[in-house]
């Protein structure tokens, strides 16, 4: 395709349209709704009772997801075009187990039948799932046909949810997205680049951290957002996408460049409470099926990335 993936595509294709987006307060819903909000749509997001806050180019509305007569009176009102169901559990050590499945499944499920019985229905409807589902496989570079073998509670909970939307698939037109790791300005720092570029920014002499052999495809948040916007638009209904940068980089990478961008050398220490048992050593996305549908993805360069984090 001779068209490339552009961030803040000035389409407009959104126009006249509304788009209902589950966990807007989120990280990523911040990126989504100026995706959204540039192509021309009416954005409504959802936020947990207590946790809304004022965003400028939306609406919000509290909601318990797991509550399913409330999700369903919200989805009746809002009424919408589009949907981007980003609300979920996303931290892979995250300690309340039930609550992961509760929110990332049940919830999932109770938005998909709310959405069938709406006269009209969206015209597109995208699941963030995760390439956490592959788990440790044994293929150098990950498609979508890849077997899933997933290593943690957040993963299998990603891997229910999908086979739960195919429930719903001769219903709605449903798009699944796999993310591989992406990063960006006001990533909670629980998450391993931010927590890195948090020490470098205070200029911490020492960090701890855990398996150093680990190598990641990382995207920019913005990337990826721009991602979601153009798949809403093409709506390939029925179909699953890697959203990936093709590259991975190991830790050790990662912390040089921030070395680099930062000027100084930081000590690492490997805590062993922060190694995981099921570590998943290697995750590298294909995403050609993805760039066969919104055109060729360009990724921004994770040096790139970091230093934007870091002189935010």
């Amino acid at each position: 395709m001779a068209h490339s993936l552009a961030l803040l595509s000035p389409a407009r294709e959104g126009a006249g349209k509304r788009a209902l987006v589950t966990g807007l307060h989120g990280f990523t819903g911040h990126y989504v709704l100026a995706e959204l909000a540039a192509a021309g749509y009416e954005v409504v997001g959802t936020a947990a009772p207590g946790h809304a806050h004022a965003m400028d180019g939306a609406r919000t509305v509290e909601v318990d997801l797991t509550d399913r007569l409330a999700l369903a009176a919200v989805v009746r009102e809002v009424q919408p075009d589009v949907v981007v169901h980003l609300a979920a559990i996303a931290f892979v050590a995250h300690s309340d187990v039930e609550q992961i499945y509760k929110v990332n499944v049940v919830a999932t499920r109770h938005l998909l039948e709310a959405l069938a019985t709406l006269e009209k229905k969206p015209c597109a409807v995208l699941l963030a799932s995760s390439a956490n589902i592959y788990g440790n496989s044994e293929l150098e570079v990950l498609h979508e046909d890849a077997p899933p073998s997933p290593a943690n509670d957040y993963a299998v909970s990603k891997l229910a949810m999908e086979y739960a939307a195919r429930l719903w698939m001769d219903k709605l037109p449903i798009i699944m997205v796999r993310p591989f790791n992406y990063t960006g300005v006001g990533q909670a720092e629980n998450f391993l680049l931010p927590k890195i570029v948090s020490h470098f920014r205070r200029k911490a002499t020492d960090i701890e951290l855990g398996n150093l052999h680990v190598w990641r495809d990382f995207s920019d948040v913005r990337v990826v957002a721009a991602a979601y916007r153009a798949l809403l638009a093409a709506a390939p209904a029925g179909r699953v996408f890697n959203v990936s940068s093709g590259k991975a980089y190991s830790l050790g990478e990662a912390l040089r460049m921030m070395e680099e961008i930062a000027g100084y050398q930081i000590n690492v220490h490997v805590n062993p409470a922060f190694v995981r048992a099921n570590e998943v050593v290697r995750l590298t996305g294909d995403n050609r099926r993805l760039a066969g549908v919104v055109g060729a993805i360009d990724p921004l360069p994770l040096e790139q990335t970091l230093r934007w984090m870091y002189e935010a």
